[in-house]
């Protein structure tokens, strides 16, 4: 099996990377497994609806529904050591398979499970270990193939967690109902299990990563780069705010007066706005730059958060916004990347990203349980909107952190 292997010291090909060829399976096989791990969860907005309304879970709050989903998201991020130690030792393929493994064994045995305790550690704990060394077995493999179309390809593979989540969330809303919530959850298992296994082992790097000798598998030291940590802040702020839109539209619509089914089509929209707005960041970020789109794309997220989300209150308002902050909500899952290799070079991107997920553990736990408290279930007219006004302040903090990153780096090329 090809091993991936991490940051070295040397200096990198002058050839640079192949811009395509074997590169445009691994855009595909990556595409198929976000769909397969981050759209599977992007679903969960639709299950809480489910927990919320059916009271599966006797005893088990609104608050601790939102952990689960906090909970799974954040031990994705949190498993990013372990996983880039996989990578390093055993390879990009085995990491994934195991992944994979975690992942559908969590799906199953929720189906099974009758108390919180147990949902904790089967949706939350395992299906986030799956979920992480799926996402980061296989998240930097693409930008080693590409160089000038970096940012497409990124946004291409990134596509697949909005074209998973609206799949899923529509799949999962219509078999509820129809199979009951055991036999969706066991379904839904063995669809991941079988893509996952599949596209992990179409995975590689180009023949030339094959010689390159080895270092340590995750160096801290990339820390000390002042830019790099201006973008760590970037990525937390962003990923907090992303969580809290991701679960909380789908639960707010229901608090609105729509249905459930309704509240499920509106997550649809929102996942299929992030399937045309990926790639659409990754063109704009090859053509005007990186920086520039990943900062504008950030502010508008927190805008339209404040001027849309505060008064979407009907089905098509609702609709109407789902699919426009689709477009730039999940900017920070297509550029992290990109942005990751230009602040401290190829050669120490998994470095670089392997801290990057790590630091995203703490803010996606708690981020919709924040939501959950900051709720109003006690006004008539706007029950969620310091959860609004929450989420689009750290984007529009989230953008402040890029644009002073831009101002850094054109002063340092002075």
């Amino acid at each position: 099996m090809d091993r991936c292997c991490p940051d070295t010291q040397h200096q990198e090909d002058p050839e640079g990377p192949p811009e395509g060829g074997y590169g445009w399976v691994c855009v595909a096989a990556t595409f198929l497994i976000n769909a397969h791990t981050w759209g599977i969860n992007s679903a969960y907005g639709v299950i809480l609806a489910f927990y919320l309304s059916d009271h599966t879970f006797p005893g088990t709050t609104a608050l601790d529904y939102a952990f689960v989903g906090g909970l799974s998201i954040a031990c994705a991020m949190l498993v990013s050591p372990l996983a880039t130690f996989l990578v390093h030792h055993c390879g990009i393929n085995v990491t994934i398979v195991i992944g994979a493994v975690f992942e559908a064994v969590s799906l199953i045995t929720t189906s099974f499970v009758g108390r919180n305790w147990q949902l904790f550690l089967s949706q939350g704990i395992c299906f986030g270990i799956g979920m992480g060394l799926c996402f980061i077995g296989s998240v930097g493999v693409t930008s080693h193939w590409f160089e000038k179309r970096r940012s497409l390809a990124n946004g291409i593979s990134a596509a697949g967690s909005g074209i998973g989540g609206l799949t899923y969330s529509l799949a999962t809303g219509a078999m509820i109902p129809r199979l009951d919530f055991p036999w969706t959850m066991r379904i839904l298992g063995i669809i991941c299990f079988a893509v996952n296994l599949t596209c992990g082992s179409l995975l590689r790097l180009p023949p030339k990563e094959k010689n390159r000798s080895k270092g340590a598998a995750l160096r801290f030291s990339v820390v000390r780069n002042l830019q790099y940590n201006i973008l760590l802040a970037w990525a937390f702020l962003s990923s907090m705010a992303y969580v809290v839109l991701l679960f909380s539209l789908s639960s707010y619509a229901v608090a609105v007066g729509l249905t459930q089914h309704q509240g499920s089509i509106i997550s649809a929209l929102l996942n299929l706005g992030q399937a045309f707005g990926r790639p659409g960041v990754g063109v704009l970020s090859d053509k005007l730059g990186r920086f520039n789109v990943a900062m504008a794309a950030t502010f508008l997220s927190g805008f339209f958060c404040f001027v849309f989300w505060v008064f979407a209150k009907s089905m098509v308002a609702l609709c109407f916004f789902a699919m426009v902050i689709g477009l730039v909500a999940g900017t920070l899952w297509a550029t992290a990347a990109p942005l990751a290799a230009e602040a401290v070079g190829l050669g120490n991107m998994s470095s670089a990203l392997g801290v990057l997920w790590l630091a995203l553990g703490p803010p996606t736990a708690v981020a919709e349980a924040i939501a959950v408290k900051l709720r109003d279930n006690e006004a008539d007219k706007y029950p969620y909107l310091r959860v609004q006004m929450f989420a689009g302040a750290m984007y529009v903090s989230a953008a402040l952190c890029l644009a002073l990153l831009k101002y850094m780096r054109v002063s340092t090329k002075k």
